[in-house]
C-alpha cells in the first residue's frame, strides 16, 4: 500500500491505523532476513497506532493530519527521543537521545508512527550497506546482492512494505543508490530545504535529508511534511513550500538533456538502453531531448569524494584517534584518506564546488531537466568487490549533485537481468514541485510498460 491510497482510505473510514501497522509488522517479519532495521519500536508505534484508532471515533476525518495513522521507518542516525540512535556504528551502540531531531518532529506533528530505526552503512560512510557491526542489509530481489547504501535499510523497509514510507540521508547518493537498487522513488531535495539538525553529520557541506517512497506522490508527501527553515541550523534557509502537483500529459516547451560523453561509457549499456527510453518518452509527450556532453561531472564527482572523507574525518577525528579498532576495515581506510588530506587539496575541492555550482546555473539556463542513470550498474554482491572502490563506482553519477546542492530524484524504470534499474532527473534549486511532476508522468509511462509485458 502507498501512503497516498492509507491517507484516503482512513479520510472514508475504511482503514484503521491499527491495521496498517499491523500489516507492516506481518512484512517486518516475513522479510527479517533482509536485516533492514536495527532498532524496533513495536510497542511505542501500536500503543500511537490505537491512540489514532481512538481519536477516528470524534475526529474530522477531513481534517486529520498528512501523515495521520502512516508507519514511517527512519534512518538509523536521526535523534529519536528515547529511541537508540546508533549510526550503525559502535561509537553510538547504546546511544539515547534526549530530543527528537527536527525532522522527527515535524513528521510525529504530522501524524506520522514512528516504525524504528533503519540499517545502515557504518557511520554513512559508504554505498554497500554491508555492516560489520549490526550485519548487512540485503537486496529484496536478490539477497545475495546489496541493498546499496548508506540508506540501505530504509530502501529496503520500503521495497518490502515493512513501512509506507521512509527517511535516508544523501551525500554522495545514499538516499538514491539504494532507491535504485531496490526499486523504490527517492528524493534528494535542495541542499537546506530539509533541516540537518538532531541528524548525525557525515560531512555538513554536502548532507540532504530525505524521502524514500513507493510513489512520486508519497515522495511529495513526506517532503511536504519534513520541509521547513530551522532557524537554529545554520544550513537550512528559508524557501517557498513545495506546491501540489499538476497533473499533465502534455511536456511542450519542456527542455531535457540527456547525459552523455565518456563519463558515462562505463555503464552497462543496458542501463543506458533504460534510459535512452525514458528519454524517447519523454519526447512522444512533447518534451525536446537534446544530448549533453557531461564529462565535467568527473571533477564534481571526485571533489565530493574528497570533500566527504575530509569533513567526516574532522567530525571523528577524536573517536578515530582513541578508537581506530571500532571503525571497520573499508571506514577507517577512508577516514584516514580524509585526515591525510591537505589544506590545499580541500580548497581545491571547495573550488570545485563553486565552479560546479556556477556551470549549473548556466547549464540550467538552457535546460529545465538533465537525465542520467542513477547507477551505472545494477546491484553487486554483498561479498564482492571492496567497499571503498564499489563507493566511488556507485556514486559517479549522484555524488554530483550533492556538490551542487540541486533537486534530484532517482525513478524505479524497469529490471536488468531482474534487477531494479533507476533512472536520474535533476533540476535546478527549489524546482522540487516541477522535477516531481515530471517524475510522476515517467511513473506512469513505467508502469504502463509494465503492465503490457
Amino acid at each position: 500500500m502507498k501512503i497516498f491510497e492509507a491517507q484516503r482510505l482512513i479520510r472514508n473510514g475504511q482503514l484503521r491505523p491499527t491495521q496498517i501497522l499491523k500489516e507492516c509488522l506481518e512484512r517486518i517479519e516475513e522479510h527479517k532476513d533482509l536485516n533492514a532495521f536495527i532498532t524496533l519500536d513495536i510497542d511505542g508505534a501500536m500503543k500511537e497506532a490505537k491512540r489514532q484508532d481512538e481519536m477516528l471515533k470524534t475526529a474530522n476525518l477531513e481534517r486529520l493530519p498528512l501523515l495521520f495513522g502512516i508507519p514511517i521507518a527512519l534512518k538509523d542516525l536521526i535523534y529519536t527521543k528515547g529511541m537508540r540512535t546508533t549510526a550503525g556504528s559502535l561509537f553510538w551502540k547504546d546511544f539515547i537521545p534526549e530530543e527528537d531531531a527536527f525532522i522527527v518532529r515535524r513528521l510525529k506533528r504530522s501524524g506520522a508512527i514512528i516504525i524504528g530505526k533503519t540499517n545502515m552503512h557504518e557511520i554513512a560512510l559508504g554505498v554497500t550497506n554491508n555492516n560489520p557491526h549490526f550485519g548487512p542489509c540485503r537486496n529484496p530481489y536478490d539477497p545475495t546482492k546489496v541493498s546499496g547504501g548508506s540508506s540501505g535499510g530504509s530502501a529496503v523497509a520500503v521495497a518490502t512494505g515493512m513501512a509506507l514510507g521512509a527517511i535516508g540521508t544523501d551525500t554522495g547518493g545514499s538516499i538514491r543508490i539504494p532507491s535504485a537498487l531496490c526499486g523504490v522513488v527517492g528524493l534528494k531535495p535542495t541542499y537546506g530545504k530539509v533541516s540537518l539538525r538532531g541528524v548525525i553529520p557525515l560531512a555538513w557541506h554536502l548532507d540532504h535529508v530525505g524521502p524514500i517512497t513507493n510513489s512520486v506522490i508519497d515522495a511529495l508527501i513526506l517532503l511536504k511534511a519534513i520541509e521547513g527553515h530551522d532557524s537554529k541550523d545554520p544550513f537550512s534557509f528559508k524557501v517557498k513550500r513545495t506546491d501540489l502537483l499538476q497533473t499533465t500529459t502534455d511536456l511542450s516547451g519542456v527542455r531535457v538533456a540527456k547525459a552523455v560523453g565518456e563519463f558515462f561509457q562505463k555503464a552497462d549499456a543496458k542501463i543506458l538502453k533504460v534510459v535512452d527510453e525514458v528519454a524517447r518518452k519523454l519526447e512522444e509527450l512533447g518534451a525536446t531531448v537534446q544530448m549533453e556532453k557531461m564529462d565535467w561531472l568527473r571533477d564534481a564527482a571526485v571533489a565530493n569524494g574528497l570533500m566527504t572523507q575530509t569533513e567526516a574525518a574532522a567530525f571523528h577525528r577524536e573517536r578515530l584517534k582513541e578508537r581506530p579498532e571500532w571503525f571497520s576495515e573499508d571506514v577507517r581506510q577512508r577516514l584516514n584518506e580524509g585526515l591525510s588530506t591537505t589544506g590545499v587539496d580541500y580548497a581545491a575541492a571547495r573550488y570545485t564546488q563553486s565552479i560546479t555550482k556556477k556551470r549549473f546555473e548556466e547549464f540550467f539556463r538552457r535546460y529545465d531537466l538533465l537525465l542520467l542513470p542513477t547507477v551505472p550498474i545494477t546491484a553487486p554482491p554483498i561479498c564482492g568487490e571492496g567497499a571503498v572502490e564499489m563507493a566511488r563506482r556507485l556514486t559517479r553519477f549522484t555524488a554530483p549533485f550533492n556538490i551542487a546542492g540541486l533537486p534530484a530524484v532517482s525513478l524505479p524504470a524497469g529490471k536488468v537481468e531482474g534487477l531494479p534499474v533507476g533512472v536520474q532527473l535533476v533540476s535546478r534549486s527549489c524546482n522540487e514541485s516541477f522535477l516531481l511532476q515530471v517524475s510522476l508522468l515517467i511513473e506512469s509511462l513505467v508502469q504502463k510498460a509494465s503492465n503490457l509485458v
